[in-house]
């Protein structure tokens, strides 16, 4: 059995996930659809890249990464209906997602939540150092957001989904109750949270342009990340805390309630009060490391090629 795997190529988190599996599963991926029973769908909106008359004629997964409630409008069901002729499998990568999934299909579906590549988000002993070479001080209060943050269409409007308009609430919070308080931010699409921490005269850093070497340093410099999210499917940035010992507070979104302890997790009337917990983090996240959580997508793969 091989495997062929579509995915956006836009330098989004799909494409890590595939650019992975190649990397260490090279003996069962395929790099067409032609001759191949298989096709992972990763990234679900690129489902239309493959030609119909061969997803009629291969096993067919696909992955649902979240569903935004909010945005699910009826071309988006209309959409859903149609792919939805050519999966036989889904693979949805948080219990909330399958909830979501199940009301939309009666396919059958998996829960597995991705991988985290132990080899490159770790823990780094030597803070004062690395605070040093990114120009912090070691008494500053730092928190950080490296996802997207503003809307493609016009870089100027809120992703609500992942709750910017939130973050902003609780940094202006915080601000008021710490004096050395900076927010990192990194990646692109960040002019929301930018513009309003302008406004805000809350002090910031943004490193746009980071590979995962620079982004693991910056994981670890951090006193605190928060992720303010409404809907996700991960997001990877809890696994990304958790592997690295980032102490992370969250909404109950995603994979959240399956990594972080339930002190960990907040709405928005509750975010003063919640509390990182490393240790059971770190630990949870261990079950999903390299090359354990392959094994589950295997036995995963191997059920729906033979059905």
């Amino acid at each position: 059995m091989k495997i062929y795997i579509n995915s956006p190529k836009e330098d989004w988190v799909a494409d890590r996930y595939r650019n992975e599996w190649i990397q260490y599963n090279k003996k069962i991926f395929s790099r067409n659809y032609f001759g191949d029973k298989l096709i992972w769908i990763i990234s679900p909106w690129t489902w239309r890249k493959i030609p119909k008359n061969i997803l009629s004629t291969k096993s067919v997964l696909c992955t649902i990464h979240h569903i935004d409630e909010d945005k699910f409008n009826e071309d988006e069901k209309i959409d859903f209906l149609e792919r939805d002729n050519f999966v036989d499998h889904y693979h949805a990568i948080s219990e909330k997602t399958y909830n979501q999934l199940k009301k939309l299909t009666k396919k059958p579906i998996s829960i597995i939540p991705f991988w985290i590549n132990q080899n490159i988000w770790n823990h780094i002993e030597n803070k004062d150092k690395l605070r040093k070479k990114y120009g912090f001080n070691s008494d500053d209060f730092l928190i950080g957001t490296f996802q997207r943050d503003t809307e493609g269409s016009d870089l100027i409007s809120p992703k609500l989904s992942k709750g910017p308009d939130r973050l902003i609430k609780i940094y202006s919070e915080l601000n008021s109750s710490k004096d050395n308080l900076k927010v990192v931010l990194a990646g692109r699409r960040r002019q929301y949270i930018i513009n309003e921490l302008e406004k805000r005269e809350i002090s910031f850093s943004y490193f746009e342009d980071t590979n995962f070497e620079s982004l693991n340093e910056l994981y670890n410099i951090l006193d605190l990340y928060i992720v303010a999210s409404r809907f996700e499917g991960g997001p990877a940035s809890i696994m990304e805390s958790a592997i690295t010992k980032t102490p992370i507070i969250s909404t109950n979104v995603g994979i959240a309630s399956e990594i972080l302890h339930p002190k960990s997790l907040f709405d928005m009337d509750s975010a003063h009060i919640a509390i990182p917990d490393i240790d059971y983090a770190f630990e949870k996240a261990q079950k999903y490391t390299i090359p354990k959580q392959f094994e589950q997508y295997k036995l995963l793969f191997e059920t729906v090629y033979e059905n």
